[in-house]
């Protein structure tokens, strides 16, 4: 996984629908989620800068049964590949707090167990 070593917390695969503020076209994917950061995967390229601060809204799929909740996020790499592009972010608050702890809790439920999703 990319910039793993550089990781304080572990990052579990996530396939929820993103959507950042500002941008209405093209599909945007929360790849993997931690606490602290988060990695989007988009079939569109986006200018972002690193060190701003964005504000991206998560829709977590239906089996989560979590509802959409938003992050404000600070850029910090871009990588350009193939067919998409993936945006690595570091996670600076969430005004629902209890929604994205929720969705964390679930994602590492998911992968200790195991556990399949469907949208």
């Amino acid at each position: 996984m990319l910039h793993s070593d550089k990781r304080k917390n572990q990052r579990y695969q996530s396939i929820a629908k993103a959507l950042i503020n500002g941008v209405d076209y093209g599909d945007i994917l929360l790849k993997d989620l931690s606490i602290t950061g988060c990695c989007l995967e988009g079939t569109i390229h986006i200018d972002v800068k690193p060190g701003v601060k964005q504000k991206i809204e998560i829709i977590p799929e239906a089996a989560a049964g979590i509802g959409k909740f938003e992050l404000t996020v600070e850029s910090v790499w871009v990588l350009n590949g193939g067919y998409s592009t993936e945006y690595g972010f570091n996670i600076l608050e969430s005004p629902k707090g209890s929604q994205f702890q929720r969705y964390v809790d679930y994602l590492s439920w998911r992968a200790e167990t195991g556990a399949a999703s469907s949208s």
